[in-house]
């Protein structure tokens, strides 16, 4: 009960990142990503960004060369691991007294069949290439659903080993740490796991709540409506957005691409429920007028009055410093020469030079 402020805290950053996206409850998204991470886990080749594989070697790579006493500092952290792992293994959470209350399945037996289903889906895994696609698919997914039910019914059959889980959890990790630092290559499938392990769990709450669809609909709203309320436009992002693209030397960033237009999109869904809802027009125009409005700046920007937008600071000499040709979306070739001409002849006018009679007195 005393720690409830460090989970909070944990929780919070490890949230953020994904309240703070708006494209974090979108079902496309989440599948897509959810794909991408699962191709970088199973990868073993093309550097740190395509496989965990390299990314793992190259982050642990360090250890190799360390000082034995260097080493021996960090066994440390080994020796708290394990101390935490003993204290939760002694402790009374999740405690249950089986003499009392006998389990209806004796949990050694599933056990048992727990340990069969991962022996066979090792096997299934070094020998799933000569199966065709229909078989694998098929026992993949009955080994799958073994497992996932064995494991929960040894859980709810016994709750000790939910103590007894945590407990071996920190313990193991100890255990690895030594054989990482001693430069055993073995340890390496037992990271993978617990990283595929985290992974999952992050995976699944976002699968479950881009299912629902009223969380992501609520993110979006509570996200634009205090982006909006704190003068913060959604048409300069948008623009921002795709002066950066235009601006790349040649090289279409597909990701950039996907997720403005997945932006405009919903930008446009939400636009339509504020206005449903009754919010006003306060924060329907500014976004609405970034995702209507087309790649080519309207020629009226070269007229002789340029209209100023309402809540936006003007420099000293009252020039429209938001304009869009002051931030650059306004290309040359789009600007009137007569204007420009225009300018050139009444500056020529206003101005003349005459040379004085006599010198002046030295």
């Amino acid at each position: 009960g005393r720690t409830w402020s460090l989970w909070l805290a944990s929780f919070s950053f490890l949230a953020s990142p994904f309240w703070f996206n708006p494209l974090t409850f979108d079902w496309r998204t989440v599948v897509s990503d959810y794909g991408t991470w699962l191709r970088w886990i199973c990868g073993t080749t093309g550097g740190a960004q395509k496989s965990w594989s390299m990314w793992w070697n190259e982050e642990n790579a360090f250890y190799k060369d360390m000082p034995i006493l260097s080493k021996a500092f960090y066994c440390i952290k080994v020796a708290l691991l394990v101390l935490i792992g003993e204290g939760v293994r002694r402790s009374d959470l999740f405690k249950s007294d089986t003499s009392l209350s006998k389990p209806t399945i004796s949990v050694g037996y599933v056990l048992a069949f727990l340990l069969g289903l991962i022996v066979c889906n090792q096997l299934f895994t070094a020998t799933e290439h000569s199966m065709p696609y229909p078989v694998r698919r098929t026992v993949g997914i009955l080994l799958s659903v073994g497992i996932s039910i064995a494991v929960v019914t040894v859980f709810v059959e016994d709750t000790n080993f939910i103590r007894y889980s945590l407990a071996a959890y920190y313990i193991i990790g100890a255990i690895n740490f030594v054989g990482l630092l001693a430069g055993v290559k073995a340890v390496k499938p037992f990271f993978m796991i617990h990283d595929l392990v985290c992974g999952h769990m992050m995976f699944i709450p976002l699968f479950l709540l881009s299912i629902l669809q009223l969380p992501g609909y609520y993110q979006m709203w509570v996200l634009y409506s205090n982006a909006l309320s704190s003068d913060v436009v959604v048409s300069d992002i948008l623009r921002y957005a795709r002066r950066s693209q235009e601006s790349g030397d040649g090289d279409k960033d597909e990701d950039l691409v996907e997720q403005v237009t997945e932006l405009r999109k919903i930008v446009q869904k939400q636009e339509q429920m504020l206005a449903e809802a009754g919010f006003g027009q306060r924060m329907q125009s500014p976004a609405a007028s970034s995702v209507s409005r087309p790649a080519a700046v309207s020629q009226s920007v070269a007229g002789p009055k340029t209209e100023l937008k309402p809540n936006r600071a003007l420099s000293m000499s009252g020039i429209d410093v938001w304009g869009e040709m002051a931030l650059g979306e306004v290309p040359q070739s789009q600007i009137p020469q007569e204007s420009i001409l225009s300018a050139n002849t009444s500056t020529n006018d206003a101005f003349t030079f005459t040379q004085p009679d006599t010198m002046p007195p030295r």
